[in-house]
């Protein structure tokens, strides 16, 4: 009688191991670029919830200066991924900022009394623009 070994050859177990690696180099790259637009939108989401609180402090107070005041609690808190700055302020006018730390460093967003969005600043590789907040790196904008 003969005995059949069971198991796996080591022809099948590197062919195994070529197929997760393909599959890996195709869905890690994807998956960065996930996170990172995900990150992206807390800066987004930061500044145009802001838009509204702004016109109504212009609209007590006839004058956008003073909103960063920490007794307001008006601006949106620093986290992990984003620093927000009342870059520059007057009674006509503001520009805020938000620019990125940590994970998202490179990355700084405006927008200003008008509603201009911008991408002032990003890592190597990325393209920014004047006219929209960038969220994937060849510099399409964000909706």
């Amino acid at each position: 009688m003969i005995k059949r070994q069971a198991g796996f050859t080591l022809i099948e177990i590197m062919i195994t191991v070529v197929v997760i690696g393909i599959l890996t180099a195709v869905a890690l790259p994807s998956y960065n670029g996930y996170m990172m637009r995900a990150r992206l939108t807390e800066a987004f989401t930061g500044l145009a919830g802001l838009q509204p609180r702004m016109e109504q402090h212009w609209s007590n107070t006839r004058s956008y200066a003073g909103f960063d005041a920490a007794a307001l609690k008006l601006m949106p808190k620093d986290s992990d991924n984003f620093a927000y700055e009342l870059t520059e302020s007057s009674a006509s006018a503001y520009l805020v900022t938000a620019t990125g730390q940590g994970t998202a460093d490179g990355f700084v967003f405006t927008i200003d009394q008008n509603g201009r969005r911008a991408t002032t600043g990003v890592p190597d590789g990325w393209t920014g623009s004047d006219d929209c907040w960038v969220d994937r790196k060849e510099g399409t904008c964000t909706q």
